[in-house]
């Protein structure tokens, strides 16, 4: 098919589908996104103008509901614009609006992250972490007189969901093995990961603290089996994919002096807890303990890392130019739709709306489980919330008539487990609405 200067397509709503059908794997949801129609939390289909309760914001991706005023501001939507004409290679390139959104980044980081590296794509701020820790290994390995091939390992933990790139793979391990089935892998340490069940009572607490010891053994294991060979251990914050499990920050506590006793580096994905979810610019700052690296994304709109000194006890990959870098370096116009964010986010305190509408939602969810014997293991952080079904069937069963009845749009998560993954923005009568749904929901189901 050619155009010619003047040509363009206009793709009616109900033949978008088929056209991608022509050519991709089409698999997604069942809506036609709306930008324009589509407001706050509700996601409207182009199609019929249906709308729908979104508890999904794209995999977390969206961090303020949609045509969120602030937006609208004259002076952002300019600076956008003038991005979006060129799209410069960032990593070696620089502009004021890039120069803007890293000062403006800086604003979220706690005092000790003094490093910053910019792509592309969750996985590769993932690999990109990896990278620094196995260059800062190795060379650590070289300054103590041992072999230069040893610090080539990652300890990281079942369940886990940290991309589908060349090294994430090796990490990822989710219940859906077709993510990783028949693609190439490293033999990685792989360990238990030792989540709480909630509510946290006695019983609950004394099984995450036996987990802690035989994943803490674990650990020490894997460090006897490889000795000087460990360059990081990964972990999520709170697990995602692999079913919300959360752990105690006394496990992350004893994950830090192991790390620092036995020389790795500490790595935090937070991709998707980070940038406000959990009531706070990032997961582990509700922690007490400060990873050496932390990898970003989806709500940042912007990938990366940021790092501590800690990898500078060496020449590290922030002082040697071109151990890591890509050719955009991150893409402008995220960069400046980022700063309008964390603008946003700031001015309309939606840190603290995230936690106090994050409570009222699992005190609603609490509520909801006291009615219905097949829902339990409500638990979250922030708006980064969750609760179990019996099995999955059931779940899927579940989020089906969320989709096609109630017009609720809302993801799995492990085995058995639904999941909110609202806009920070989220309010208590969004909450009302959506639990009266997940009820009616149950009640079909």
């Amino acid at each position: 098919m050619r155009l010619d200067s003047h040509s363009w397509f206009r793709t009616d709503p109900n033949q978008v589908k088929t056209a991608l059908d022509e050519l991709i794997l089409a698999d997604g949801l069942d809506v036609i996104f709306d930008p324009a129609a589509s407001h706050g939390a509700w996601m409207v289909d182009a199609r019929d103008g249906t709308e729908y309760l979104d508890l999904f914001s794209f995999f977390a991706s969206l961090p303020i509901g949609f045509n969120h005023p602030g937006l609208e501001d004259e002076t952002y939507c300019a600076k956008l614009a003038q991005a979006a004409r060129v799209k410069p290679t960032s990593s070696d390139i620089y502009t004021q609006a890039m120069a803007d959104f890293v000062r403006t980044f800086c604003t979220t980081l706690p005092p000790a992250f003094k490093h910053l590296f910019f792509i592309e794509g969750g996985a590769l701020a993932v690999e990109n972490a990896l990278k620094a820790a196995f260059d800062w290994k190795v060379r650590k390995n070289i300054a103590a007189g041992r072999p230069d091939s040893l610090g080539t390992k990652v300890i990281h933990f079942k369940w886990a969901f940290h991309g589908r790139s060349g090294y994430t793979l090796s990490l990822t391990n989710t219940f859906d093995p077709s993510k990783t089935q028949y693609f190439p892998r490293f033999d990685w340490p792989r360990i238990e990961a030792p989540g709480l069940h909630f509510p946290v009572d006695t019983a609950s607490l004394e099984a995450a603290e036996a987990a802690e010891t035989r994943s803490l053994a674990e650990v020490k294991a894997a460090i006897q089996a490889n000795p000087n060979d460990i360059a990081a251990l990964i972990i999520e914050p709170i697990q995602g994919e692999g079913g919300d499990v959360h752990f105690r920050p006394e496990f992350f506590k004893k994950l830090r002096a192991i790390a620092d006793e036995e020389e790795f580096i500490l790595i935090f994905d937070e991709v998707q807890s980070g940038m406000g979810l959990t009531g706070r610019w990032w997961a582990f700052e509700d922690m007490g303990v400060e990873p050496d690296i932390f990898s970003f994304g989806k709500k940042t709109q912007v990938c990366g890392i940021a790092a501590t000194d800690r990898l500078n006890e060496v020449d590290s990959v922030f002082q040697v130019s071109s151990r890591i870098n890509s050719t955009w370096g991150g893409n402008l116009v995220d960069m400046v739709r980022s700063e309008r964010y964390i603008q946003l986010i700031t001015e309309q305190r939606l840190l603290d709306n995230a936690k106090a509408v994050g409570k009222y939602a699992r005190d609603r969810l609490t509520d909801l489980a006291a009615s219905h014997a097949n829902v339990d293991n409500v638990r979250g952080r922030g708006l980064m919330c969750a609760f179990d079904l019996p099995d999955n069937a059931t779940r899927e069963r579940v989020k089906e008539n969320l989709l096609q009845e109630q017009k609720v749009i809302m993801l799995a998560s492990g085995q058995r487990s639904l999941r909110f993954r609202p806009v920070l923005d989220f309010t208590q009568a969004h909450v009302d609405e959506a639990i009266t749904r997940i009820d009616r929901a149950l009640q079909s189901t």
